[in-house]
């Protein structure tokens, strides 16, 4: 079925990215907004645009029946979940279905499945995937579970079948945390996911977090898109990722995208996915979960391999045939990408709301900024505090970490705190330059008096202030009182030098 008008069911910049290319496509776009995002960019871009409630996202965004509405009433033929909010629930994936709209992106049963760890790890039991040393069902009873762990072997990790982003997660060294540690990781996750199960498997002391794009179609054809390097993480979320992964061999490269292909047969996956892998410090990986939509990091893979997501799930999403092999995809160059948080690294990673004084980003060669702001717009305090995605793009990784921090010292940001200086800061720490760090990066070199020489707000703030002054009487042409008056006596030493 021919797609003609999608509602992007999100905010910020993941709805300007799936606008931009549905306009490529010759499909309109309608914005969804919450009172908070009235005057946001996405909505000014889209070709329609529908309010669906108060600022909290519980009342807007998440909103299943609304956002179903509003697509009948303007006239859509899908609805684009991007990420987060709706994007992994299986309920509002049936219900746009049953409202006879497509849903752009896998299957309820497959989101289902994976959204589950336990669920997911049974299914890929059938293909051979490397798995985490664990148990594959749900503990509830203390005593087995302490037996278990003894068998496995300490240190183990605690984690929520239902779980994510690190909640319902604890990491217990010995036996005697073990009761302790066990009952505050049931008690998180009840809280967090109305789902208290949990299991345990062996805690993989310097991990690193490789991921894998796959591509699957409503035939049976799926691809992957090679790997992409996420461990730079702070409270087990993304600060940097980059693609290719500085230490993935090809053979490493091609078992890996095989398995993820395995993971993607094991639940009939069509759509973009990502499978996450955990690698330990002899290269030995093990599947993690399979995140059942488009990542936020997703466009380091489209610079590598030159393919556009997005448009390939809409193609999806209408039933046709993937266009392109397994054969047909090489890696080309190199991709870095930071988000840049409204966040104090020097403060914990505290997040820090306010009002973009200065907003300007960078430019040049190979340099992408994916955001939802401008300068002068407030950075509400309802939604992730990321206020943009920078990657960039070069023709190797060294080139491409100089090529960021380039683009870093341009990105002038001003009146709030951000992520700007501790990426800079990773760009240049050996470990990062050398591949050999993991997800303990930020706990084993991170300080934050290792940004005290960093431009900080107030410096950005003078900075961008005399940048305007000097601008102002450039334009006016009038003579500049911060700079000294040049005498008219002789020619100066340029012309004597061009004589």
């Amino acid at each position: 079925m021919k797609i003609n008008k999608i509602l992007v069911a999100n905010r910020g910049e993941i709805a300007l990215r799936v606008m931009r290319s549905a306009r490529e496509m010759g499909i309109k776009t309608v914005a969804v907004y919450s009172e908070a995002d009235r005057q946001a960019l996405h909505v000014r871009y889209a070709d329609e645009a529908v309010c669906i409630g108060p600022p909290p996202s519980a009342q807007s965004y998440l909103q299943m029946d609304t956002l179903i509405e509003a697509a009948l009433r303007r006239g859509a033929d899908a609805i684009h979940p991007g990420y987060g909010f709706l994007s992994e629930n299986a309920e509002f994936a049936r219900r746009v279905e049953a409202a006879g709209l497509i849903f752009i992106g896998p299957s309820p049963e497959s989101i289902s499945v994976m959204g589950s760890k336990l669920a997911a790890k049974a299914a890929v039991s059938k293909y051979n995937i490397p798995m985490v040393p664990g148990v594959a069902h749900a503990i509830e009873d203390i005593e087995e579970a302490k037996r278990e762990a003894v068998l496995i072997g300490y240190p183990i990790l605690i984690k929520a079948s239902a779980g994510g982003g690190g909640k319902g997660m604890r990491i217990v060294e010995n036996e005697e945390d073990f009761v302790e540690q066990m009952n505050r990781a049931i008690s998180e996750a009840q809280s967090a996911f109305g789902d208290g199960s949990v299991f345990i498997e062996k805690f993989i002391t310097s991990p690193k977090h490789i991921e894998i794009q796959v591509l699957g179609d409503k035939h049976g054809n799926i691809l992957y898109l090679f790997e992409r390097e996420c461990s730079i993480q702070r409270r087990h979320q993304k600060v940097v990722e980059e693609a290719p992964s500085a230490v993935v061999s090809p053979a490493m490269r091609q078992a890996m995208g095989e398995a993820a292909v395995g993971v993607a047969r094991s639940c009939n996956y069509y759509g973009a996915g990502t499978v996450e892998f955990i690698v330990d410090e002899q290269l030995n990986f093990y599947f993690l979960e399979m995140n059942t939509r488009l990542q936020v990091e997703h466009p380091v893979t489209e610079e590598i391999t030159g393919v556009d997501l997005v448009k390939e799930q809409i193609k999806i999403a209408e039933g046709q045939p993937l266009a392109i092999r397994q054969e047909d995809l090489s890696i080309r160059g190199h991709a870095i990408e930071i988000r840049v948080y409204a966040e104090d690294p020097k403060n914990n990673f505290l997040p820090d709301i306010g009002q973009l004084k200065t907003y300007r980003r960078p430019q040049g060669p190979g340099i992408r900024v994916d955001d939802g702001f401008e300068e002068g717009m407030e950075i509400p305090i309802y939604y992730d505090p990321m206020i943009a995605k920078l990657t960039v793009y070069a023709k190797d990784r060294p080139e491409a970490i100089a090529r960021m921090r380039r683009a870093i010292a341009e990105y002038q940001i001003t009146g709030i705190e951000t992520t700007l200086g501790f990426c800079d800061f990773v760009m240049q720490h050996e470990a990062f330059i050398s591949g050999k760090f993991d997800t303990n990066f930020v706990q084993k070199y991170f300080s934050p008096d290792k940004l005290a020489g960093s431009p900080g707000n107030a410096e950005a703030e003078i900075a961008a202030l005399l940048t305007a002054h000097l601008m102002e009487h450039k334009k006016n042409g009038t003579a500049n009182p911060l700079l000294p008056v040049q005498s008219n006596k002789g020619p100066s030493a340029w012309k004597k030098n061009r004589t």
